[in-house]
């Protein structure tokens, strides 16, 4: 099992979606910013590290959104969703392929990754209006 964490980061009404690099696993599928927690580190000490490589951003991370394990088939994935805010910079894509800002109403029209489906409903289901 690997130990995943991801940042849901809201700007107003929409928040941060990241398309993953073509020559990776899951080529430009949309996901949460995140990765995998290292040996020795906390969650949260994961989260604001991958933040500052993939986004050149200092999050805060805040409470857990959602938790959920997913298997594809190269690896089981424990994916903690964290609510975050930008607490410092302006997000870069110094890893991803494009980051958008999009609303609960728009995620049918990007490919998320599959462990994010159940995710993505909870948004919807949490903040229908937006």
């Amino acid at each position: 099992m690997t130990e995943v964490v991801a940042a849901l980061i809201w700007d107003g009404d929409k928040f941060m979606a990241c398309q993953r690099p073509a020559n990776k696993a899951r080529g430009l599928m949309w996901e949460f910013v995140g990765g995998k927690v290292e040996p020795g580190e906390t969650r949260e000490q994961a989260l604001v590290r991958e933040c500052r490589e993939e986004l050149a951003v200092t999050v805060s991370v805040g409470d857990v959104f959602m938790e959920v394990v997913h298997e594809y088939p190269d690896l089981t994935v424990h994916l903690t969703l964290f609510h975050a805010t930008i607490a410092e910079g302006e997000p870069q894509k110094l890893e991803h392929n494009d980051i958008r800002w999009i609303t609960p109403a728009e995620i049918s029209q990007y490919d998320f990754c599959p462990a994010d489906q159940e995710i993505l409903r909870e948004i919807i289901r949490k903040y229908p209006e937006n």
